[in-house]
C-alpha cells in the first residue's frame, strides 16, 4: 500500500516534537483499533507497519504515509476519507467499523502537527474500544438487537448491534465498545460482534458495558453443513440491494442501456430469463463466470452507466459470482421464502452530529428460520439532512436536528424505523406535564425526547369554543358560554365532554364523516337519491344504537340483497370495478394505498403484486342484478376469478399482510370481513384512531391518514398503538376514543407557542389553529344570524352535517371544500383558506344577506339595548369572548359625531358592518 520514502527530514521533525504527547495519546487508541491489526508485527499489509515509529516513518511499498511539504494532502488523511464502499478505503469496511467524523479529525490534526510519535513505543492491536466516561455515565439500560438468534448453515453469520440507552432519553451505539462473553466458546467464534457457528446446540452470549449486561441466545443448527447458492434467497435481493431493479435504473419501464428487469424483483422468473438467456453469452459467463459482464459492470470493470456497485470483497459480489459458478440455476419453486423483515432498532434518538449508529435487518423465512440480511439490504432516508444512510451498509451517520425515517428494503420486504436528532448541546430543561390520560404520557415522552416543552392549557374560553366545534359542529350559544364558564366545578371539561358527546349532533358528525369516506351519493342512474336517503339513514341508526363500530363496517362488507330493503348493499353500487373497489376497501378501512401495486411491487411500502391480486381475489365474486324496482339492484354472491397478469394464473384470496385462508365453500366476504374487523387485526383499529385523532388535531399520528405506508410512519408510534388499544377495549366505540382525546391534557393545549415548539407542527406540542370545515363554519353563519338553512328535499333549518347526498351542495360549501364524495381520499375535504373564500365572505350573500335577513340587530335594538351591549352580544355569539377593552372603545368611536336626524339609521348600519366584520373575522373563521 505504501512505499518506502526518503524520511530522514521527517525523522529529524519527528525527534523534535516527539514531546507532543497529547496529540499522540488521542491518536494512539484509534489506531490501535482500527490499523495495527493489518500493519503490526504479525502482519504488514502493503510492507507497512504502523505499531512503531521506525515502520511507520519507513512508509510502505507504494506510497507515502505522510507529506511534510503539504501535510493536508498526506496519503493517509487521502485514505481515510474515501467512500465506506471504495476498494482503497482505511480502515477496510469489511475487517473493522469505519472511523467516526471525530476520529477522522483527530488523525488530521495529528498529521497537521507533523504526526508526533514518542521514540520507544510500541503500538499493540486491540479490536475493542472500551467504553468512554461519556458512554457510561447517564447509561440505564443495554439491548442487544437481535437478542435471540439462529445459525442454520455454515455460512451463515449474525452481527448483533448494542445500544444504550440513557437518562436523557438518547441512545448510543455501543457495539464497537462492548465486552462480548460466550458462554460455549466451542459452539460459536466472534470475531468482534461476528457470530459464525462451530457446531450444533445452543449458547448464550453476554454482551458487557461497564456494570450493565444482556443476554442473547443462540441456537446453532446445520454448523457443517453449506447451503447451495440460491437465485431465489440470494441472487434476487442481491439485485435490490445494489439497487439494478429501481426505477431510475433497470427496473424502469424502459430498462437502461437494452436490460429490463422487474422493478423490485416482481417477476423473478421474468428476471432470471433476462439475464441468462435474453443475450445468451453476453450477460453471463458460464466458462469464466468472474468476466461475466453482470459482475464487471457492477464492479466498474467495464463502463457502466450506474456507476461502480460493488467491490469483489463484497458478500453482493460474492453471490453473484458463486451463482454463475454453479450453473445460474432458477429455483424460485424450490425454495422457502422470507415471510418477513425487521429493521432494528425501531427508534434512535441521536445526541449531535457526526454520530454513528449502526442498523441490522433480520428476515423471517417460512420454515421458522431467520437470517442477517443487513448486507443484502437496500436503505433510504427520509431526510438526509438530518440523518444520513449509507445505503449498503445501513450505518447512519447523524447530522442537523430533526426526525427521520429510514427505510430498508430486502427481496420483496419493506420496513423502516425512526431516527431522532437533538443537538449536542442545547439550553433545554424538561417542563413539568401533568398527564391527563395515557395519551398525555406518550406525547411527554415524544416530546422530552425532541427537547421540546409543550404550550400551557388553554383558557376556559377557548376549550369551550374549540370543544364545541370538534363534538357538536358548531360554535357556542351564549347562553352555552355562561353555563360553562360560571361553573366552579373542577372537573367541568370532562362534563362538559360527556353532554355533548350524548347530544345528537355529535352523532351527525361522524355519519357525516363515515359517509365521505364510503363515498354515499347519488351515482348517475345506478345509485338513486332514494337508495342515498336509505343508506344514510342506514348509517344514522347503527351509530344511535351504539353499535360497535367494527360491525357497523363488517355489516357492510357482508351486505346483500337489494339496496332499498338493506341500505348497506349500496356500498357495492358506488363502485362497481373490482379493482378500484378493493383499493377503496384498502384505503379506507386499513389507510393504505395499494393501487401501486396493481402493475409493479410498491416502490415505497411493503405491497407486492401477489399482494394485490390476492386481496382483489376476496371481491370477484361480488354480482349485482337489477331488481323489480329499475332504481333497487340486488347484489349477492356469486363465481369469479381473477387472474395474476404475471404468472396467468387465479390469484388465492389472500389477507393484506396476512395468511391464506381456507376460501372453498364460504363467501369470501364474510371471510375479508370478518379478518379486517377482528380485534387482532392489525390495520383497521390503527387506521380508525387515526383518523379520529385527525378530527381534533387537523393532522393524524401518520398523515394524510389514508396513507399508511412504511416510507410514511406515525410521528408517535406509541401513542397510536395506545390509541389502537384502547379502541379495541372499549369495543371499538367511537365516543370512547372521542372521551380519551378531549380529556387529555394534549387537545387542551393553548396553541401559542413557546421557544422550543416554535416549529413543531407534526408532534402535538401546541393546539394547530385550523379553519373551521365547511359543513361547520355555515351552520356557525346560520346560527349567530338566525337564518336557517335549506338544502335541496330536507327541511328548512336542516344543518350542513346532516346532508344525505355527497351531490347535494351549495356554493357556500364547494368554496369551502366540502367532500364531493367522489374518492375515498381524505383529500376531498379541503380546510386550507384560499382566495374564493375570502372573496365570497366579503362580497357574497352568505354573511351580508344573512345578516340583513336574520334581522338580529333590529332585534336587540327593539329590546332597548346599548351600543355597547349589542357590540358585546356580537362578540359574545360569534367568537365566544367579550371584546377587548381596546376593541370596545374603537368600536364605540365609530358612532361619534352622527347627526341626530341619521342617529337610527347609521346605528343600525354600524352595528351590521360590526357584525359583518365579526363574521369575517380569521377568529371566527377559525379554531384556536
Amino acid at each position: 500500500m505504501f512505499s518506502r520514502a526518503k524520511f530522514s527530514s521527517l525523522f529529524l521533525v519527528l525527534c523534535q516534537i516527539c514531546s507532543a504527547q497529547t496529540s499522540f495519546d488521542k491518536v494512539r487508541p484509534i489506531l490501535e483499533r482500527s490499523c495495527i491489526e493489518c500493519h503490526g508485527e504479525g502482519k504488514t499489509k502493503g510492507g507497512l507497519r504502523l505499531d512503531t515509529r521506525e515502520g511507520f516513518l519507513a512508509g510502505g511499498e507504494n506510497e507515502d504515509v505522510i507529506d511534510l511539504e503539504n501535510l493536508a494532502e498526506s496519503h493517509l488523511l487521502h485514505v481515510i476519507n474515501l467512500p465506506e464502499d471504495d476498494d482503497d478505503v482505511m480502515p477496510p469496511l469489511e475487517k473493522t467499523t469505519p472511523l467516526s467524523e471525530s476520529e477522522k479529525e483527530i488523525i488530521k490534526q495529528w498529521i497537521l502537527e507533523k504526526a508526533p510519535y514518542p521514540e520507544g513505543v510500541k503500538l499493540t492491536s486491540t479490536t475493542k474500544l472500551t467504553p468512554s466516561e461519556s458512554q457510561l455515565a447517564g447509561l440505564v439500560n443495554i439491548s442487544a438487537y437481535p437478542n435471540v438468534i439462529q445459525l442454520d448453515s455454515k455460512q451463515d453469520s449474525h452481527a448483533p448491534v448494542l445500544y444504550g440507552y440513557y437518562e436523557n432519553a438518547t441512545t448510543q451505539d455501543l457495539t464497537d465498545v462492548a465486552q462480548w462473553e460466550i458462554q460455549d466458546p466451542t459452539m460459536i467464534k466472534m470475531v468482534g460482534n461476528v457470530m459464525t457457528p462451530l457446531k450444533d446446540g445452543s449458547t448464550v452470549v453476554t454482551a458487557i458495558i461497564g456494570d450493565k449486561k444482556t443476554q442473547l441466545q443462540v441456537q446453532v443448527k446445520n454448523a457443517q453443513t453449506e447451503k447451495p447458492i440460491s437465485f431465489a434467497l440470494d441472487v434476487m435481493p442481491t439485485l435490490t440491494a445494489l439497487g439494478c431493479n429501481t426505477g431510475s435504473c433497470h427496473g424502469s419501464a424502459r430498462g437502461q442501456d437494452g436490460f429490463n428487469l422487474s422493478i423490485f424483483g416482481f417477476d423473478p422468473a421474468g428476471d432470471h430469463y433476462r439475464i441468462t438467456k435474453e443475450l445468451p453469452g453476453r450477460r453471463i459467463n458460464n466458462a469464466v463466470p468472474e468476466n461475466s459482464l453482470l459482475l464487471m459492470k457492477a464492479t466498474g470493470q467495464v463502463p457502466h452507466t450506474g456507476g461502480k456497485l460493488t467491490t469483489t470483497k463484497k458478500q453482493t459480489y460474492q453471490n453473484l459470482l458463486k451463482w454463475i459458478q454453479a450453473g445460474a440455476h432458477y429455483d424460485y419453486d424450490e425454495k422457502t421464502l422470507p415471510i418477513s423483515i425487521e429493521v432494528f432498532p425501531k427508534q434512535l434518538v441521536i445526541q449531535g452530529s457526526g454520530t454513528r449508529s449502526q442498523l441490522t435487518v433480520i428476515a423471517k423465512y417460512a420454515d421458522g428460520t431467520d437470517r442477517d440480511v443487513t448486507e443484502l439490504s437496500a436503505f433510504s432516508t427520509s431526510n438526509e439532512s438530518c440523518v444520513k444512510v449509507n445505503e449498503k451498509s445501513g450505518k447512519l451517520t447523524s447530522a442537523v436536528r430533526g426526525e427521520a425515517f429510514i427505510m430498508a428494503r430486502f427481496h420483496t420486504f419493506t420496513e423502516g424505523m425512526q431516527a431522532i436528532v437533538i443537538p449536542a448541546k442545547s439550553d433545554y430543561k424538561q417542563a413539568p406535564y401533568p398527564a391527563n390520560n395515557y395519551i398525555d404520557g406518550h406525547i411527554a415522552n415524544k416530546l422530552h425526547k425532541l427537547r421540546i416543552n409543550p404550550s400551557e392549557l388553554c383558557t376556559d374560553e377557548v376549550f369551550l369554543r374549540r370543544v364545541y366545534v370538534d363534538l357538536v359542529g358548531h360554535i357556542p350559544t351564549t347562553e352555552e358560554r355562561e353555563k360553562f364558564l360560571t361553573d366552579t366545578a373542577p372537573d367541568k371539561r370532562s362534563k362538559l365532554v360527556d353532554e355533548l358527546i350524548a347530544r345528537p349532533e355529535f352523532i351527525d358528525i361522524w355519519v357525516m364523516k363515515w359517509s365521505e369516506l364510503l363515498q354515499i351519493r347519488t351515482f348517475d342512474n345506478v345509485v338513486s337519491y332514494k337508495a342515498v336517503l336509505l343508506y344514510h339513514q342506514w348509517l344514522r341508526e347503527q351509530f344511535l344504537a351504539g353499535k360497535p363500530f367494527n360491525k357497523i363496517i363488517n355489516d357492510v362488507l357482508t351486505s346483500k340483497g337489494g339496496t332499498f330493503k338493506e341500505p348497506a348493499t349500496n356500498f357495492y353500487q358506488v363502485e362497481v370495478d373490482t379493482l378500484k373497489l378493493t383499493e377503496n376497501i384498502a384505503q379506507t378501512l386499513m389507510g393504505t394505498r395499494i393501487q401501486c401495486a396493481q402493475c409493479h411491487n410498491h416502490p415505497f411500502d411493503r405491497w407486492t403484486m401477489d399482494d394485490y391480486y390476492s386481496f382483489t381475489a376476496f371481491f370477484t365474486q361480488v354480482k349485482r342484478k337489477p331488481a323489480q324496482d329499475p332504481r333497487e339492484q340486488i347484489i349477492f354472491d356469486g363465481g369469479g376469478e381473477i387472474k395474476h397478469p404475471v404468472t396467468k394464473k387465479d390469484a388465492i384470496p389472500k389477507f393484506l399482510g396476512g395468511e391464506f385462508p381456507e376460501a372453498k365453500g364460504k363467501s369470501r366476504r364474510v371471510l375479508v370481513a370478518d379478518w379486517l374487523t377482528a380485534p387482532e387485526n392489525p390495520w383497521f383499529a390503527r387506521n380508525v384512531s387515526n383518523i379520529v385523532w385527525a378530527h381534533f388535531f387537523g393532522v393524524g399520528i401518520i398523515n394524510p391518514v389514508d396513507d399508511i405506508r412504511v416510507s410514511n410512519p406515525p410521528s408517535n408510534p406509541e401513542l397510536l398503538d395506545a390509541l389502537s388499544a384502547k379502541f379495541i377495549e372499549k369495543n371499538f366505540s367511537i365516543q370512547e376514543l372521542v372521551r380519551d382525546i378531549c380529556n387529555s391534557r394534549t387537545y387542551q393545549l393553548d396553541s401559542k407557542v413557546n421557544q422550543t415548539n416554535l416549529y413543531d407542527q407534526t408532534n402535538f406540542s401546541h393546539s394547530q389553529i385550523r379553519r373551521i370545515r365547511a359543513e361547520f363554519l355555515l351552520d356557525s353563519i346560520a346560527q349567530v344570524t338566525k337564518t336557517p338553512n335549506k338544502f335541496r328535499a330536507l327541511p328548512l333549518g336542516t344543518k350542513a352535517t346532516r346532508i344525505a347526498d355527497g351531490n347535494s351542495s351549495n356554493y357556500f360549501l364547494e368554496t369551502f371544500g366540502r367532500a364531493s364524495r367522489t374518492t375515498v381520499c381524505s383529500c376531498e375535504v379541503k380546510l386550507e383558506p384560499n382566495l374564493s373564500q375570502a372573496l365570497h365572505l366579503i362580497n357574497g350573500s352568505s354573511i351580508h344577506v344573512r345578516i340583513m335577513e336574520g334581522k338580529v340587530i333590529p332585534q336587540l335594538i327593539a329590546e332597548k339595548k346599548m351600543n355597547h351591549e349589542i357590540i358585546e352580544h356580537l362578540y359574545l355569539s360569534a367568537l365566544s369572548r367579550k371584546p377587548t377593552a381596546m376593541e370596545m372603545s374603537n368600536l364605540l368611536e365609530l358612532f361619534e359625531g352622527i347627526e341626530e336626524k341619521d342617529k337610527e339609521v347609521k346605528r343600525v348600519e354600524l352595528l351590521e358592518d360590526i357584525f359583518w366584520a365579526v363574521l369575517n373575522s380569521k377568529e371566527f373563521i377559525f379554531t384556536h
